[in-house]
């Protein structure tokens, strides 16, 4: 199994990223790839193209049918896509940004909108307390890499990220 952080640049200088804390943590589970919109990277497109690699995401809010938030709620703004399991993947493609950011990155990358989609179904919020602007029922990178290993029955490693998350959140 691979979790693949398409991460926007600016994450790289920001104290509050969590993706980094999962890229420490995770045991080589975890790969950052930098994203460009001119120059998206091949190996990511390639494995998308291939059918190997699915995209979390989730729809929250009303905003148009090609945007993108990672949050905990489902729902069916986006009729197009066929609901997945995380099961059918090895490979998972989370965007790793601010909620802003996640949009654009999504909107401008046309091989992420025609990835195969899935969408986390949680019972908690987010504990996530050093970035404004949460919205409501949307997990941190690190939250979403924590749900998505225990859905692949990763929880020793899924437990060790949520202590690590715990001391970064303090």
């Amino acid at each position: 199994m691979k979790i693949f952080l398409l991460t926007h640049e600016r994450e790289l200088r920001r104290a509050t990223n969590t993706g980094c804390l999962a890229i420490e943590n995770a045991n080589n589970l975890v790969e950052r790839i930098l994203w460009e919109r001119i120059k998206p990277n091949k190996d990511l497109i390639r494995l998308i193209e291939n059918n190997e690699a699915a995209l979390l995401y989730s729809k929250t809010d009303p905003l148009p049918e090609s945007a993108l938030t990672m949050s905990s709620e489902v729902t069916s703004a986006i009729p197009a896509l066929t609901p997945l399991t995380i099961e059918e993947y090895e490979n998972i493609i989370i965007i790793d940004a601010t909620w802003q950011e996640a949009k654009k990155i999504f909107n401008q990358s046309p091989y992420l909108r025609s990835a195969p989609h899935f969408t986390l179904k949680t019972e908690s919020s987010s504990l996530y307390k050093l970035r404004a602007n949460q919205p409501t029922g949307g997990l941190c990178t690190i939250e979403c890499i924590i749900e998505v290993l225990k859905l692949k029955g990763q929880n020793k490693k899924a437990a060790e990220l949520v202590i690590k998350f715990d001391q970064f959140n303090g």
